[in-house]
């Protein structure tokens, strides 16, 4: 079989299969691209997992690529990113035309599932805030990124406080040890600088596009600039795009339902934004807003990959990268709070509901795909009464 065929269709059996979030996703890479498949050994597999960690950009989807790079060079990346992101775009594009044809924002299930995504995302902040927030310099983070992101409601109030955040780690975490271990991949090296030279022009136009252009360009430059900054995975992708989206493009209410139904089907979250760009500018803006949302992750791993253990071999960016990680736990709690729980909880039922919704979550082990369906037919009973 020739190896890009087979690269898409193992990926794209992950991306059929690949339930729970980007920490299963790793979990499934395993199974299937190092126990089963043998593609990479578990030392090579720990190194592309812990590059992916560093990197801006959706990790599991990353590991991907690299694993696709390492079996097929830049078009082996290519191939994999498209198996494992085809079927939840897809699936997206489906709903995102139903919700617009059929005018769903009033429908009793997008009620449950604007309170399914507050148990999501409330579980994702716990999760991470008890690795990455950690003790009092990096809660001191923490709070001063939620105080920062609540107090200017803007969306580059984001970008200035991860920036402050990295200087601040320098000071802070200097006695922090150094990452160890070594990634044996390598990369022609015109390519991948290459890659960082255009990452790094798109990252300065975008911004500029983003406030003078008009449909599918602005909307293309807006989720570039979303992809290329956001720290943390999929969840963290979601105060970036709110503010820079709602209300000036769609309703917070179209904004969750669409947040909420990407729990619901596989693969990577950041096809949420195949659901906006959908409901924006039809399909066609749902495919560039895909593609452009995940090309800056493309273009790091194989800009970065020769570079990698000279890059995280070094000690002031470890310590600017821990206190990154500890204020994008205060932005994704700021976005915990607003849009999501002050849009969609009204009511102390609706806290009952979203509170119990997090505990089968968090506590019984529930599948996010069985709390989304839970969540669309306690909605649809609400409205029934």
């Amino acid at each position: 079989m020739n190896r890009w065929i087979e690269i898409f269709i193992v990926s794209l059996k992950l991306g059929l299969t690949s339930f729970g979030g980007p920490v299963a996703h790793l979990g499934y890479f395993y199974e299937e691209y190092v126990k089963r498949r043998k593609w990479v050994d578990e030392k090579a597999y720990a190194d592309l997992v812990a590059l992916c960690q560093f990197l801006p950009g959706p990790a599991s989807s990353q590991v991907g690529m690299g694993i696709g790079l390492v079996r097929g060079g830049v078009v082996g990346a290519i191939v994999s990113f498209i198996g494992f992101t085809l079927p939840s775009s897809v699936l997206l594009v489906v709903f995102a035309v139903l919700a617009t044809e059929y005018d769903l924002a009033e429908a009793g299930f997008i009620h449950g599932l604007k309170l399914v995504a507050v148990a999501i995302v409330a579980d994702a902040v716990l999760g991470m805030g008890t690795k990455l927030a950690v003790g009092p310099k990096r809660l001191f983070l923490m709070l001063l990124a939620l105080a920062g992101v609540l107090l200017l409601a803007h969306p580059l109030a984001q970008v200035g406080v991860l920036v402050l955040a990295a200087l601040l780690g320098l000071v802070l975490f200097d006695d922090e040890p150094k990452s160890g271990g070594q990634l044996n991949i390598r990369v022609p090296r015109l390519l991948s600088i290459s890659a960082l030279v255009l990452f790094t022009v798109l990252l300065v136009a975008t911004p500029i596009l983003a406030n003078v252009a008009t449909g599918n360009i602005q909307l293309t430059s807006i989720m570039y600039s979303a992809g290329a900054l956001v720290f943390g995975g999929g969840h963290v992708v979601l105060p970036f795009l709110q503010q820079s989206l709602v209300p000036d493009f769609l309703t917070g209410d179209s904004f969750l339902a669409g947040y909420a139904a990407a729990q619901a089907v596989p693969g990577p979250l950041f096809t949420f934004a195949t659901y906006l760009g959908t409901v924006i500018h039809g399909v066609t803006g749902g495919i560039l807003a895909t593609l452009a949302i995940f090309l800056p992750g493309f273009l790091l791993v194989i800009g970065v990959l020769p570079f990698w253990d000279r890059v995280r071999g070094n000690k002031q960016v470890s310590r600017m990268l821990i206190g990154v990680n500890a204020a994008v736990v205060g932005i994704l709690l700021a976005a915990l709070y607003d849009p999501i729980f002050t849009s969609s909880v009204k009511t102390g039922f609706d806290f009952f509901v979203a509170f119990g919704l997090f505990c089968l979550l968090r506590f019984y082990n529930q599948s996010p795909l069985r709390i989304v369906l839970i969540g669309a037919v306690i909605g649809t009973i609400m409205s029934w009464i």
